[in-house]
């Protein structure tokens, strides 16, 4: 069942979605807006079940399928703890008729639906997720340990498999890139990136060596040491804002930069 959903704003935009009786769709705590009220809401550590599986470990086999059952969720919520992400998904489910809920991201900027069709996945940076039909399994996919460290987001990414709607979020306004029609790769700022099919393969480069130039790339050009990099043929879909840079931005305008462009060498502090 088609997920019915209007993606609404400008600045901040967000997600109404129309339930269909008996429909089912869940969001990561904290970006539930508002609901009517023949729409239940229930929060749950386990993310939607898989595809032939029924909610509370129906058909799973007694206390040996309920064993596994709790071993499954206990490992989700360990992986969603490592990588920074809510514990817990918010389910909605419209009861007696029709029913809308609407959700937001936490960053002005845009939304974007992906429509699944199960044969291939999406990868989405960290926080990306707002809302998806009970059709989607949520996962996480951790990066290499080299590419992860140096790459900031790219080191844990959200992965979305099944069929369905999924609805991510973003900082300022998206772009939509595929490598092959630039000759196969691009390299952008890793703050960047919000998702990718999968198909595309995701790396991150040293901007320069250490030496004159690669340490002025890093001191004063803003991007550090590194790049995300991104291969393939596919959708690609980035953001004009980074988290990054709204932090810097918010810090001066509350009279927090007090220091110079290297730092605290040029301060501009008078003490």
């Amino acid at each position: 069942m088609t997920l019915q959903q209007e993606i609404v704003g400008n600045a901040m935009q967000m997600a109404v979605v129309n339930l269909s009786p008996g429909q089912t769709v869940y969001c990561e705590a904290g970006k539930f807006l508002f609901k009517t009220t023949n729409v239940t809401m229930e929060t749950r550590l386990s993310g939607p079940p898989g595809a032939g599986q029924q909610p509370g470990g129906a058909g799973s086999g007694g206390m040996g399928g309920m064993l596994r059952q709790a071993v499954g969720t206990a490992m989700q919520v360990g992986q969603r703890a490592l990588a920074g992400e809510s514990l817990a998904f918010q389910y909605f489910t419209s009861q007696g008729g029709e029913g809308t809920v609407g959700f937001a991201g936490v960053l002005p900027g845009e939304m974007r639906a992906l429509e699944l069709d199960g044969t291939r996945a999406w990868f989405a940076e960290k926080d990306a997720f707002v809302a998806a039909e009970s059709s989607v399994q949520f996962g996480i996919a951790f990066q290499g340990g080299r590419t992860g460290m140096s790459g900031g987001e790219g080191f844990v990414l959200e992965k979305f498999t099944g069929r369905g709607t999924v609805i991510i979020a973003g900082a300022g306004n998206f772009i939509d890139l595929n490598p092959a029609d630039f000759g196969g790769r691009i390299e952008v700022d890793t703050g960047c990136l919000v998702a990718f099919e999968e198909g595309i393969q995701y790396g991150v480069q040293r901007i320069g060596g250490l030496n004159r130039q690669g340490l002025m790339n890093a001191v004063f050009g803003g991007e550090g040491l590194s790049l995300a990099t991104l291969e393939g043929n596919g959708r690609v879909i980035l953001q004009s804002l980074t988290i990054e840079s709204l932090a810097n931005a918010l810090k001066k305008a509350q009279g927090g930069d007090k220091q110079g462009p290297t730092g605290g060498m040029f301060s501009t502090h008078a003490g």
